[in-house]
């Protein structure tokens, strides 16, 4: 089969290059053609556009770029005509991915979307485009089964959550070995994630390694994002007395002790690690007004929590991410007696979660349906 997939972002490369590892074990012949990024290129195929270049966050910078999406999505439209795949995937990115999804409508592609947009959060109107062009819609969150089935007569895929597989498939990290590769030294460590997007680190990293003057017993470490160089960071290092890993975010965490993680998809996986967090996020005030008027009326903003519906993980949004709050907070997620309930509550969401396999589901039911 040839399949044509679409993800734009590094989570999206992520689990994308675990389904297409999962589609080669059943079909030998499979043939990829796909926009995504370097994990899904090592797997195999021909890659059309990076998604570092369609990287494009909060509404004024995409804004700003709106004439080169257009210009993508013509050009991705025009790939999808000339490659005539027997599917297409469509990888999270809902912004761009439903573009794409009437076009392949009209030329009768099969279409997938694996990871469905969080529409029971905002925009749930979306949800008449997908039961008009998405043939086959993956969700990886339980609750999200009963919001399309039940209130929306939409029957849909829960696979579980590709996190899962991905942290449980990796060879453990050797403690010794990472640290003395990085000159971590001994002092236990704090794992700074201010995400991947540029907008992302320069509102969350100048507070986040500000800690290290308040926290001299423990080392900081920053996870670098795949898509950015260490020159890139060192703006924002300085000279506090923080270290920097690139692209190893799964050792780094495996070794922590704590965490400060900007929102996403950060969280979950941190969680799953069962690394206690502070979870962040603060974006531009003009942003952070219409995502409030769009919002439907949500308890939480984590994943963690909205899984959980409860607040398992402190959370520090906008003027809450402070100075003063954020050292308060992660000095109580270093309190032994508050790391006991933190463990525990982990625990409870990743049986929440179900177990490993997703991406396998997935690529049998990709398969089936195709057959």
């Amino acid at each position: 089969m040839k399949y044509y997939l679409i993800a734009g972002e590094a989570s999206g490369d992520l689990h994308a290059s675990n389904l297409m590892k999962a589609l080669k074990a059943k079909d030998i012949n499979a043939e990829f053609r796909f926009w995504g990024g370097d994990l899904m290129q090592s797997v195999g195929g021909d890659l059309v556009t990076h998604y570092q270049k369609l990287a494009f966050m909060g509404l004024l910078e995409v804004l700003k770029n709106i004439n080169t999406l257009t210009r993508f999505i013509k050009y991705c439209k025009q790939d999808i005509a000339e490659y005539q795949p027997d599917v297409l995937i469509l990888v999270d990115y809902s912004g761009f991915n439903l573009r794409i999804a009437p076009f392949a409508k009209e030329l009768e592609i099969p279409t997938h979307f694996y990871i469905a947009p969080k529409l029971w959060a905002w925009n749930e109107r979306r949800v008449k485009k997908f039961k008009k062009y998405i043939d086959e819609l993956y969700v990886i969150f339980p609750f999200e089964k009963d919001f399309f089935e039940k209130k929306h007569n939409y029957p849909v895929h829960y696979v579980g959550n590709p996190l899962q597989d991905v942290i449980a498939d990796r060879p453990p990290t050797k403690e010794r070995i990472f640290r003395k590769e990085f000159q971590l030294g001994k002092k236990p460590i704090i794992a700074l994630l201010p995400g991947s997007r540029l907008q992302e680190i320069k509102k969350m990293l100048p507070l986040m390694v500000q800690m290290s003057e308040e926290f001299t017993d423990y080392q900081f470490v920053i996870a670098g994002a795949p898509n950015r160089e260490k020159s890139f960071y060192k703006t924002y290092i300085k000279d506090y007395s923080v270290a920097f890993v690139p692209n190893k975010t799964y050792d780094l965490l495996s070794v922590s002790f704590a965490a400060l993680v900007t929102s996403g998809t950060a969280t979950l996986e941190t969680a799953l690690f069962k690394i206690p967090q502070v979870v962040c996020y603060e974006t531009s005030a003009l942003t952070y007004f219409v995502g409030n008027l769009l919002v439907r009326n949500l308890n939480y903003f984590s994943l963690v929590n909205l899984i959980m519906n409860a607040p398992i993980v402190v959370e520090l949004l906008q003027k809450e991410f402070n100075k003063r709050r954020l050292i308060k907070e992660l000095k109580a997620i270093l309190d032994s007696k508050n790391r006991t309930t933190i463990f525990e509550n982990y625990l409870d969401l990743e049986e929440k979660l179900g177990g490993k396999g997703a991406s396998n589901e997935v690529a049998e039911i990709i398969i089936k349906k195709l057959s």
